[in-house]
């Protein structure tokens, strides 16, 4: 686990650290893009395109939320590399069962 930053400015949605993270994890992957757009748009805020910055990323409360609950803490944490390819895996193989 990626420890939360000591300044405070650590794991939000729309930090350096967990963009740098996604970016990172993906950048190699691209069969996992489609889905990565996709989990994007689904967890983004309603009306992300209406405040900066101009991402579909998740609100400041369900992002804090989803790491506590994934790896304990304040929240604060920035995901791992692993984890994000699992999740965007997972959510692929996830919309394909549904879709059948």
């Amino acid at each position: 686990m990626t420890a939360p930053r000591a300044d405070g400015g650590g794991g939000g949605p729309a930090s350096g650290p967990t963009i740098a993270a996604v970016v990172g994890a993906l950048a190699l992957r691209p069969w996992l893009w489609p889905a990565a757009v996709s989990a994007a748009l689904r967890l983004a805020r309603p009306g992300w395109w209406h405040r900066w910055p101009l991402l579909p990323v998740p609100d400041d409360a369900l992002w804090r939320f989803r790491m506590e609950t994934a790896y304990g803490g304040t929240g604060e944490a920035v995901p791992e590399r692993a984890d994000v390819v699992t999740f965007i895996g997972w959510s692929a193989t996830m919309g394909r069962w549904r879709r059948r």
